[in-house]
């Protein structure tokens, strides 16, 4: 993504039926913060939307567990599967812990969240992957960018964050998302780490300040190949693919907001 005009992400909110999806996304939110359920029971609809943007994450990194069973587990220490539902359930929890740092130092962020995720402390865990180094990233099959790309975008993204942007939290989300996926910047874990920026983002904005509507949720339900292929548009660069991308990204925000709106309404009849 070409960093040189002076704000280029709102240049992409700009594109041809992009206003449309943040204008269709921003109602969708404020319609489930006016639900009655959410001024007493706030915190109980946050932790259900991390729980299950966790398992929706899992999923589309090849571990698609039924929610109970990730409910029911308390160890996720062995299979490949396990790992992989374990490392998003935490990265759900550190999200909200790292929201002041955001802007300020978003690569310190991703390393930690990278930290997070993997869960030991191999030598590749943390920083930037090198030359030579293996990526284990499921479903993202496109070319691997070399880390010395890797690096130089990694620092135009960062730039472009602590810059700030007169964006729309979506259209922000969606690149830092997109940027992330295209990168894979770590060894492991790049897809559970661009989702769980994404969400940071829609939080850290403003758009969804109490973390209840977790778009993971809704790629998760769109499917795998629905998100390769919008995430194909946003590797091709093109304005056109670009917004395809960002209005994928706008319809999992709502499908967040209706698996929130749908636990509001659960909640209210005493049923969970």
């Amino acid at each position: 993504m070409s960093t040189h005009a002076a704000d280029p992400l709102a240049a992409l909110a700009a594109l041809p039926g992009v206003p449309d999806a943040v204008d269709s996304v921003r109602k969708a939110v404020d319609r489930v913060y006016g639900h009655r359920v959410m001024r007493r029971r706030s915190n109980e609809i946050s932790s259900e939307a991390a729980l299950r943007g966790a398992r929706a994450s899992a999923a589309l990194s090849g571990a698609d567990w039924a929610l109970e069973e990730v409910r029911r587990r308390t160890d996720f220490g062995g299979d490949p599967e396990a790992r992989t539902v374990g490392a998003a359930l935490r990265l759900g929890v550190e999200v909200g812990q790292l929201l002041s740092i955001w802007r300020q130092s978003p690569l310190r962020v991703l390393a930690r969240l990278h930290l997070v995720a993997a869960g030991d402390a191999a030598d590749s865990v943390g920083r930037p992957r090198k030359a030579g180094e293996a990526v284990d990233e499921p479903l993202i099959e496109a070319p691997l960018p070399s880390a010395a790309e890797v690096a130089a975008r990694l620092d135009g993204l960062a730039e472009l964050v602590v810059a700030g942007t007169s964006a729309p939290a979506l259209v922000t989300a969606a690149v830092v998302h997109g940027e992330l996926l295209a990168l894979r910047p770590f060894t492991t874990h790049s897809g559970l780490v661009a989702r769980s920026a994404e969400r940071l983002v829609l939080i850290g904005s403003g758009l969804d300040p109490k973390a209840i509507c977790p778009a993971e949720v809704g790629h998760a339900e769109l499917g795998r190949a629905a998100y390769a292929a919008a995430f194909d548009g946003y590797l091709s660069g093109t304005p056109q693919g670009m917004a395809q991308w960002i209005a994928h990204c706008g319809r999992a925000v709502k499908l967040g907001v209706r698996e929130s709106t749908a636990v509001c309404e659960a909640l209210q009849r005493g049923a969970a």
